[in-house]
């Protein structure tokens, strides 16, 4: 079974022959090396490129082990190039490769190479390639599959496959398993022999339980605003662990820079700055968080608002959260400031969308709560509350939008409605 992913096919489409490393990044197992080395290729082939002019090495196999030499991966690439037509040059999990930044900053000097390489980790990118191109890596992230691509290869109607997905995400091979049993059991091992192993081996991390130990508080308090000093606070309360505040922030990077989780700041609509701490962190896959807690914190609330936030950065949006100062008289007429919160403020060049999450909406002093911060707005971008209730889409007398989440995740174009 092919889970289409036109999405990023169309994103290494509009960006062949720009003269840049095409760097395709992602958390393991999210369909990277699926997506170039099997839907790339066959794209290329299907457009008249001789295969003999398409060369791939997959670096994390034992037997291109040799080719983790710079010298040697240089000296076999060209030897495979004969002639002066285009040579595609496709290289999984680069970050394997010694020297890869030269290796990389070679490849560009090759005039009729077009190269596209795949890593799982974001500080080959963000640190060494960004510092030794300047401005020649050109990155595309690969999220676990959006619930648009997990109902394209569903067995199931959209209600059975959303219970499916806040519960067991999107890693592409939990499609195919059949049994509730297989996905427990993936996911599972997932984290534990794969990504915490790499993090406690590319980060050489001793205190493996206080990492641990952060991944369950983290996983445990998605989408409520947190900081160090807090966690640091739950680790002594809780764990009765004195872990310092230093090993706490290095551990979050280790975690972010695996793709495992994200980060997003509180943003001052009305002041127009970022507020700084406290902020809050999602998970990459809600699979992947549920795994880690053995599957005993299926709180959908939480699940659906993180869901929402990986839909906005798949779409390629910044995404924030809002913070509005409102003035209010209290009980004995005075005027207090009160802290309204917007869950997602979601930017793309000039266009910027104001979002609610609200599992349901079930009396008017619910909608009253969900819509105070959006109605304390003072401009015209487009306001949202997202409900799992199924609904038409509708607009009140204030301009704000409400929609179903089987809407917002199944049009690509909801946030237009």
């Amino acid at each position: 079974m092919e889970i289409k992913r036109d999405k990023y096919l169309q994103k290494l489409v509009d960006r062949m022959h720009n003269g840049m490393i095409k760097v395709i990044t992602g958390i393991r197992r999210s369909g990277k090396s699926y997506l170039v080395f099997k839907i790339f290729k066959d794209y290329l082939i299907n457009n008249g490129i001789d295969e003999s002019h398409i060369i791939t090495i997959e670096l994390d196999q034992r037997k291109n082990r040799q080719y983790r030499d710079p010298d040697a991966i240089l000296n076999y690439i060209d030897s495979l190039i004969i002639d002066k037509k285009d040579y595609y040059i496709l290289l999984d999990e680069v970050q394997m490769l010694e020297e890869f930044e030269e290796v990389l900053n070679s490849l560009l000097h090759i005039r009729n190479a077009d190269v596209y390489v795949t890593g799982s980790n974001s500080k080959f990118l963000s640190k060494d390639i960004i510092t030794e191109f300047r401005g020649r890596g050109d990155e595309i992230h690969v999220y676990p599959l959006s619930f648009k691509e997990f109902m394209s290869a569903y067995d199931g109607d959209r209600y059975q496959g959303w219970a499916d997905y806040v519960t067991y995400g999107g890693m592409p091979l939990t499609v195919t398993m059949k049994t509730e049993e297989q996905k427990i059991n993936y996911l599972s091992r997932l984290f534990e022999e794969t990504y915490i192993i790499d993090i406690i081996e590319r980060n050489h991390i001793e205190k493996i339980q206080e990492l641990n130990d952060l991944i369950n508080i983290l996983a445990s308090s998605i989408g409520s605003l947190t900081n160090p000093s807090k966690i640091k606070a739950t680790f002594k309360s809780v764990i009765q662990s004195d872990i310092s505040l230093n090993t706490i922030r290095q551990y979050i990077e280790h975690l972010k820079d695996a793709f495992i989780i994200n980060e997003a700041n509180r943003y001052d609509v009305k002041g127009r700055k970022y507020i700084g701490t406290p902020l809050k962190y999602y998970f990459e896959d809600v699979g992947l968080r549920n795994a880690r807690l053995g599957f005993r914190q299926i709180e959908e609330t939480h699940l659906m608002e993180n869901v929402i936030y990986n839909e906005l950065r798949i779409r390629g949006l910044q995404v924030d959260v809002g913070v509005i100062q409102k003035r209010i008289r209290n009980e004995s007429r005075k005027q207090v400031k009160k802290q309204l919160e917007i869950d997602f403020v979601a930017n793309m060049g000039s266009k910027r969308y104001y979002i609610q999450s609200a599992l349901s909406l079930p009396d008017s002093e619910k909608v009253k709560q969900e819509k105070e911060s959006l109605i304390s707005v003072n401009d015209s971008f487009k306001k949202i509350i997202i409900v799992k209730d199924v609904m038409n889409v509708q607009q009140d007398e204030n301009g704000i939008t409400t929609m179903s989440i089987y809407d917002f995740l199944l049009n690509e174009n909801s946030l237009e409605m």
